[in-house]
């Protein structure tokens, strides 16, 4: 016959205490500190400078998902949605500064990779450009100049 086993109950203080330094073993107290990150602030970093960032906060994300399943602090499991936004946050900085260094290296050059160019719609893309449509067959242009519009003075 397999015995019932008793759960401990602690005394809060006690139990909160040994919460504290489970985190402080666990967790890194540098991580602790970083705050929400702004977008402003990382648009003049250099890009190794966000790639070690992202690492960093990919891995405070994945020691707060382990605190998560180890029943946490609540202000852990907030922090969790934070990390996620700031992470999006560096991504997004990251692909959009290459976007503008490529756009700037294209700038003058003949073709445009698909991603740089405008996306507008599809019929607009394959509609003839300006300069296409004004142009005019050499018919065209004899026909045009041998039978002009007349003018006629109408008098009333």
């Amino acid at each position: 016959i397999p015995r019932k086993r008793s759960l401990v109950l602690l005394p809060f203080p006690l139990y909160s205490r040994m919460r504290e330094a489970f985190d402080l073993f666990f967790f890194d107290s540098k991580f602790a500190a970083m705050a929400k990150v702004k977008a402003h602030e990382l648009r003049g970093k250099k890009k190794e400078e966000l790639q070690k960032q992202l690492e960093e906060m990919k891995t405070e994300l994945s020691q707060l998902r382990v605190a998560k399943v180890t029943a946490g602090a609540a202000s852990k499991m907030a922090k969790i949605k934070l990390m996620r936004r700031s992470i999006a946050r560096v991504l997004t900085v990251m692909s959009q500064t290459q976007r503008e260094n490529l756009q700037k290296f294209y700038r003058n050059k003949k073709y445009l990779p698909t991603d740089l160019r405008q996306k507008k719609t599809r019929a607009i893309r394959r509609r003839l450009s300006a300069h296409e449509s004004s142009r005019r067959t050499l018919k065209q242009i004899k026909k045009d100049t041998h039978f002009s519009l007349r003018k006629y003075a109408v008098k009333e």
